[in-house]
């Protein structure tokens, strides 16, 4: 035997870590972080790309279709997950992540090269959609492979300690989007930054994209699909076994419930909250990027702490903890975010004395206004003021802010008369109650934590190894990455159709209330199953 092979088994036997299980662990995450970081710079800068990317004329518009394209990326994940799981479970876990990584790497850069909507039109548009389309189907393999891949490399023990390193990756990722960002904008001008600055994000990920391909092809294949393979049991269509047979089929269902509830608390914390300060209570942008930089750091430990947690009192009571925290303190939480921002907007709300008196009303997402009545909404919207639609069929729209009324769509008119009626323009840097504020962004993403962190242990563990990637990848896309990525999208929308900056709050409350509930009647405890059956 020899030194090397000697340590191995000494570390084994004595419960520390491998150095192939390092390696395996650091090789899987950082890829992993690359990806994410790759994903999530677009949702740094969302708020900018609504005026490079798409016809101006509505910046409510604009702003929700720049929203709609970073959920379309979460919308194809689920295509994703099919052709990389079953290229996974039938020709290996190791190959066909690092294609995912090769795919999302491309993409980005593509992002940071692509000409604005000024310079060539409506095909900066197309092209954008279709870069983000890859990155979601890149994305879509990525997480079933690598979850897959380090779960299968770890001891039933520390199955949820191992690969709860994987899920510090996403938060990691969007922590440097962030810094990236934050560090950009304060060398260079605003002018600057919007001319070339937001390229620079994009491009640097290269770099990333080079380094995690070339770690990533020193990996050996996971053991668990060495030994399917030498026995000739890997799956012939992962597919059909997947999704035809109800005895896996109830357990894709299930985590389908479970994914929908990390989703909404996933979308909540790391993307509603930073346009929801930013917009709506009109904190500056760099001021919300590093509060929840901040949080960010202080939170990332906790999906270690609670993927080991998991591994001692088990995976399913800490996710279901999550979604019932998340269904009762959501609105609460965001209720005190405009009270800990901008006390003064809390106030001007409470008065409820903006009136919309109007008939022909409807949302347009991706072309200009329509109506009075709609550009009335957008404005509204985009200042923040929630109002009350009286419908008044036929009737001209008129507007009454306080004492004053006024008829049609008067931009100017309408902020002079929000001002007087003591709406305020900004939040107040010396009114922000700023240990509050941090607090109220922070919880959400505890609550993350504590889901997200046991999720790929729990995964992993609730199907059989000759199907697993394709039964586990699917499901998780399809109900965290359209419940969290369409999530801001959804919520901003319904919020600018009730004219209510709190209504589309029930739609993330509703989804993680059900996901508790069903859990808690169905779904099973996985902690401890053999990985090999």
């Amino acid at each position: 035997m020899t030194i090397s092979s000697a340590n191995e088994l000494g570390a084994a036997r004595s419960g520390a870590m491998t150095r192939e299980e390092r390696k395996v662990i650091f090789a899987s995450s950082f890829g992993a972080l690359m990806e994410w970081y790759d994903f999530y710079i677009y949702a740094a800068l969302a708020v900018y790309f609504g005026a490079f990317f798409f016809p101006a004329g509505n910046e409510t518009a604009a702003f929700l279709a720049s929203l709609a394209t970073f959920g379309a990326g979460f919308l194809v994940r689920p295509v994703g997950a099919l052709l990389f799981g079953r290229l996974g479970d039938r020709i290996g876990r190791k190959y066909t992540f690092l294609v995912t990584i090769l795919l999302m790497g491309i993409s980005t850069v593509g992002v940071g090269l692509l000409p604005t909507y000024e310079q060539i039109g409506m095909a900066a548009t197309v092209l954008l959609v279709l870069l983000r389309l890859l990155q979601g189907l890149a994305l879509g393999g990525e997480v079933g492979g690598a979850v897959t891949y380090v779960a299968e490399h770890s001891p039933a023990s520390r199955r949820g300690l191992y690969t709860s390193s994987l899920q510090t990756t996403a938060t990691v990722g969007l922590l440097l989007s962030l810094l990236v960002v934050y560090l950009l904008k304060s060398m260079m001008t605003e002018e600057e930054f919007r001319a070339w600055g937001w390229r620079i994000p994009f491009l640097v990920s290269f770099l990333m994209l080079v380094v995690s391909v070339y770690i990533r092809t020193k990996l050996h294949e996971s053991p668990v699909f060495l030994a399917m393979k030498e026995r000739k049991t890997t799956a012939q269509s992962p597919i059909l076994e997947s999704f035809t047979r109800w005895k896996n089929l109830k357990n894709v269902l299930l985590l389908l419930v479970v994914a929908a509830g990390l989703g909404a608390i996933f979308g909540t914390g790391h993307f509603y909250t930073m346009f929801f300060v930013n917009r709506t209570l009109h904190v500056p942008l760099e001021v919300v990027h590093l509060y929840v930089g901040a949080a960010l750091v202080i939170a990332t430990p906790c999906y270690v702490f609670f993927g080991w947690l998991s591994d001692r009192i088990g995976r399913k009571r800490i996710i279901l903890l999550a979604c019932l925290l998340a269904a009762l303190t959501t609105q609460p939480i965001f209720k005190g975010l405009t009270e800990a921002a901008n006390p003064a907007l809390a106030r001007f709300q409470e008065t409820g004395g903006v009136v919309l008196r109007a008939g022909d009303c409807h949302v347009n997402l991706f072309a200009a206004p329509a109506t009075e009545c709609d550009r009335i909404k957008g404005y509204l919207t985009d200042l923040g003021v929630a109002y009350t639609h009286v419908e008044e069929s036929g009737a001209a729209a008129t507007l009454a802010i306080g004492t004053q009324s006024l008829a049609g769509f008067d931009r100017d008119g309408i902020r002079r008369a929000l001002v007087a009626a003591a709406w305020p323009e900004r939040a107040d840097p010396d009114a922000i109650n700023r240990p509050l504020l941090f607090l109220f962004i922070l919880l959400p993403i505890l609550c993350l934590t504590m889901v997200y962190g046991p999720m790929a242990a729990f995964m992993v563990e609730l199907f059989p190894a000759r199907i697993r990637y394709t039964s586990l990848s699917l499901p998780f896309h399809l109900g965290s990455g359209w419940v969290g990525g369409m999530l801001s999208f959804v919520v901003s929308a319904m919020n600018v159709s009730a004219g209510n900056m709190y209504y589309g709050l029930w739609y993330p409350v509703v989804i993680t209330a059900a996901a508790f509930v069903i859990g808690v009647l169905f779904v099973p405890e996985t902690r401890g199953r053999d990985l090999r059956l």
